[in-house]
């Protein structure tokens, strides 16, 4: 009954063709929803806006044809990766973050096969929320110093500077009254709203540069990082430490969005086409990106927002913000635009953003009931968040290293897996939702 009535409530369903006009007009405000999220990305990493941008269309229409155009989903530049991305560089160069990108996914086909032959419960075995969680609390905080040192200190000094405070906190003030006060399509997008008030700010106290946007061409290749042309790919152990554990948490947050997407549409995407069509499309459009220098993606919120409340759950009108997306990232006018962005204002942005997400791991935990008066809940939960947000390593040798992020991932699934009491501890996602499911009924 609740599959007809999303149905029936639908604008456009899944396989629709849009009109001409309503199909250029709804794949926009796709566009608009994932753009200020997508470029913050690489403007964090130092890499190519405009390759990010392409990687990112390039991946989200890989996706619509794995999954057999049955899920609308939307791929965009991943926070997960921004800590793995900049460890990686700090020793092997932006090469190396590519390989370890390729890595991560390729370690989502594996699961994507293994899903596909075995089921899903080993997933949840080593996953469950209690691991999950505290891995995205350590995403969100561990990136707050990367947040504050952009927002308070002059780039070109790295000294502290109450101008560039200010601009960051005109920017943070301004996406908050957006995500608060604003209606409809606009509360999808305070991200770019709030950039643009602070960029606007910037202007005013002169810290834009505008001569590299004058002087741009409206349409430039971007600086794509292609292995076998522009560099003799090599992977280390280091690089796979730091980068492949990333794809347990990312792989868990797939897995929630693909159950908010099938309440949103009415359909039960995890069944059909399935679960390991997703993830493998979701691993592909990482490998995409990786081969010409784009940061590894993952499926968007923002975009789901905006499905639940156009209730237009058309493929045509993804692909066709893909397809956007891909001719935005060949604009040297739009990239000149991004990289002319004061780190101010993406420091501004940034303290929100990240803050969101250590909150959502925090909700994770609360909606999945964890108990932390038991013991066994408040021992993983501890070790995570300090060995991650502490930034805890374990030197091999000199150039092999698990630390982090990784290191805190590694420990909390092996934690899970060990210790006694697993099932009474705490239920799975796909447990959780079944009981929402079945209270809902």
């Amino acid at each position: 009954m609740e599959k007809q009535k999303q149905h029936e409530n639908a604008i456009l369903a899944v396989r629709d063709v849009p009109k001409p006009l309503q199909w250029v007009t709804l794949s926009l405000q796709h566009l608009f929803a994932m753009f200020g999220a997508t470029v913050l990305v690489p403007f964090l990493v130092h890499l190519d806006p405009g390759v990010a941008l392409v990687s990112s269309g390039l991946s989200t229409l890989a996706y619509i044809v794995i999954t057999k155009g049955r899920i609308p989903a939307y791929l965009g530049s991943s926070f997960a990766f921004i800590s793995p991305i900049l460890a990686v560089k700090a020793f092997g160069g932006p090469e190396a973050a590519m390989m370890g990108s390729f890595l991560v996914g390729l370690v989502y086909g594996v699961v994507a096969l293994l899903i596909k032959t075995t089921g899903l419960s080993w997933l949840m075995k080593i996953m469950p929320p209690i691991v999950v969680g505290p891995v995205i609390i350590v995403i969100g905080l561990g990136l707050s110093r990367t947040a504050i040192n952009n927002a308070m200190n002059d780039p070109l000094t790295q000294h502290y500077s109450l101008a560039h405070f200010t601009v960051a906190l005109v920017t943070l003030g301004a996406t908050i009254l957006c995500m608060m006060y604003l209606k409809g399509i606009f509360s999808i997008i305070p991200i770019l709203i709030g950039i643009i008030t602070g960029y606007c700010y910037a202007m005013s106290q002169g810290m834009v540069d505008l001569s590299k946007v004058a002087a741009a061409h409206f349409f430039s290749m971007p600086h794509f990082l292609i292995p076998y042309v522009d560099y003799s790919p090599s992977i280390t152990g280091s690089v796979a430490l730091i980068m492949m554990p990333v794809a347990i948490v990312t792989i868990a947050e797939h897995l929630g969005h693909q159950l908010v997407l099938s309440k949103v549409v009415g359909q039960n995407f995890i069944e059909q086409p399935g679960l390991h069509r997703s993830i493998l499309g979701d691993g592909a459009g990482i490998v995409i990106g990786s081969l010409i220098g784009g940061p590894p993606v993952t499926t968007y919120g923002e975009n789901i927002g905006v499905l639940a409340i156009t209730r237009v759950f058309s493929v045509f009108v993804i692909g066709g913000a893909a397809v956007a997306a891909i001719l935005f990232g060949f604009s040297g006018k739009i990239t000149a635009l991004i990289s002319s962005v004061p780190t101010a204002v993406m420091g501004g942005v940034s303290i929100l953003l990240f803050g969101i997400i250590a909150s959502s791991g925090l909700r994770m935990l609360i909606d999945n009931k964890v108990d932390f008066g038991n013991k066994r809940n408040l021992v993983i939960a501890s070790v995570i968040l300090v060995t991650g947000i502490g930034g805890a390593a374990l030197h091999f040798t000199k150039t092999l290293e698990l630390s982090g992020m990784a290191l805190s991932t590694v420990l909390g699934v092996t934690l899970n897996l060990i210790l006694p009491g697993r099932e009474a501890a705490a239920p799975s996602l796909l447990e959780t939702e079944a009981k929402k499911r079945s209270v809902a009924s």
